[in-house]
């Protein structure tokens, strides 16, 4: 597995321990379809939360949040549509957030949540 792929699940177990820590229930991990991926997929018992985790070495080139740009997010709102349907889900509400990583060498991780970030 290339570094950058271990950095990124070991951001997306962070991720998905972050949101379990705060009573979200991870429904699904690195979900797949034929338009792409989310990264996880959780409920608060109110509304689907579907998070786009963006995991970082330093901040060097900026923010992993910024990563996810207007493209990005209407993809994720496409593959979220793919995951309603192979669930079965009629309905809900969604919102929709980035969780940004940063893993700096030598330096405690950071998570930062950015609920409803499109």
């Amino acid at each position: 597995m290339a570094a950058k792929d271990v950095l990124g699940r070991h951001g997306e177990d962070l991720a998905a321990r972050y949101l379990e820590q705060r009573g979200l229930v991870v429904l699904s991990r690195n979900w797949r379809c034929r338009h792409g991926e989310l990264d996880l997929v959780a409920t608060d018992a109110d509304r689907l939360v579907v998070c786009e985790v963006k995991t970082r070495s330093s901040v060097r080139f900026g923010e992993p949040a910024e990563a996810v740009d207007r493209r990005k997010a209407a993809r994720i709102r496409r593959i979220t549509q793919a995951w309603l349907a192979a669930h079965q889900v009629r309905w809900c509400e969604i919102r929709f957030d980035v969780l940004a990583v940063v893993a700096e060498p030598g330096r405690p991780v950071t998570v930062q949540h950015y609920e409803a970030a499109f």
